[in-house]
């Protein structure tokens, strides 16, 4: 049975090292960074996934998915570049009506909702739905992607939280606009009542009043900040500021 054998065995050899003759492809060697990508994209999302599948509610709605998995994919990346320190997310989903509770206050170390409530948005960027965002100073708009939080002061909404935008051309004017999170009475159930939508701010993230402090004192000191609407593709998160 030697005789069979010995061919074949010489064969394999001679294609183990004529890797001049016949070199390996990329595909075959598991190097294809289109693969690698594509890996890498599916491994994420399934991350993602599994996240969502496993939040606590705490009696509380849960965001969309779609919004979620957004916040999600760059809370990673940026927990990953050290831009932020927390494993805190708040998220502000701007598809939805002014009149619903559209800010989620995530702790990812339990995956569990902290808070879900009222948000305003810039007084030009829509009535009762956010349509219209910008970066520019006066604009009384709100901007949209992802922020890191800052330090607190008190200002002429009482106590209030500064915000770094991190998205180059999107939000990065944001500490230069006065953009931050603060009270405000016209977030609330009977402002929505007596005028039949939420009241808006001058481009500010405005919260409710007797939930500014937890919110504040949840979030402050970097931890992110994504304000999510349908109209922006997440592609543009390449455009960080370094």
């Amino acid at each position: 049975m030697v005789y069979k054998i010995f061919p074949v065995v010489i064969f394999a050899l001679m294609a183990f090292t004529s890797t001049e003759k016949h070199p390996v492809s990329p595909i075959e060697t598991a190097i294809d960074p289109q693969l690698i990508a594509a890996k890498t994209k599916s491994n994420l999302e399934m991350k993602v996934a599994a996240v969502y599948g496993k939040l606590h509610s705490n009696n509380l709605a849960l965001p969309q998915l779609e919004s979620f998995t957004q916040a999600l994919q760059g809370f990673y990346e940026l927990k990953q570049q050290g831009l932020v320190q927390k494993d805190i997310l708040t998220l502000i989903d701007f598809s939805l009506s002014s009149n619903a509770k559209r800010l989620w206050v995530i702790d990812l170390s339990t995956n569990t909702v902290l808070m879900n409530t009222l948000v305003a948005h810039g007084k030009n960027t829509g009535e009762e739905f956010a349509n219209s965002f910008s970066n520019a100073d006066s604009s009384y708009k709100s901007s949209l992607g992802f922020y890191t939080t800052g330090e607190i002061y008190n200002g002429k909404h009482g106590k209030s939280l500064k915000l770094d935008g991190l998205e180059k051309g999107v939000n990065d004017h944001a500490r230069a606009r006065g953009v931050v999170m603060h009270a405000a009475d016209y977030v609330s159930d009977s402002f929505i009542k007596n005028h039949n939508r939420l009241g808006r701010s001058q481009g500010c993230p405005a919260v409710p009043v007797e939930l500014t402090d937890e919110i504040i004192d949840t979030i402050k000191n970097k931890s992110c900040l994504f304000i999510y609407h349908p109209s922006r593709n997440i592609k543009t998160f390449s455009r960080l500021i370094s």
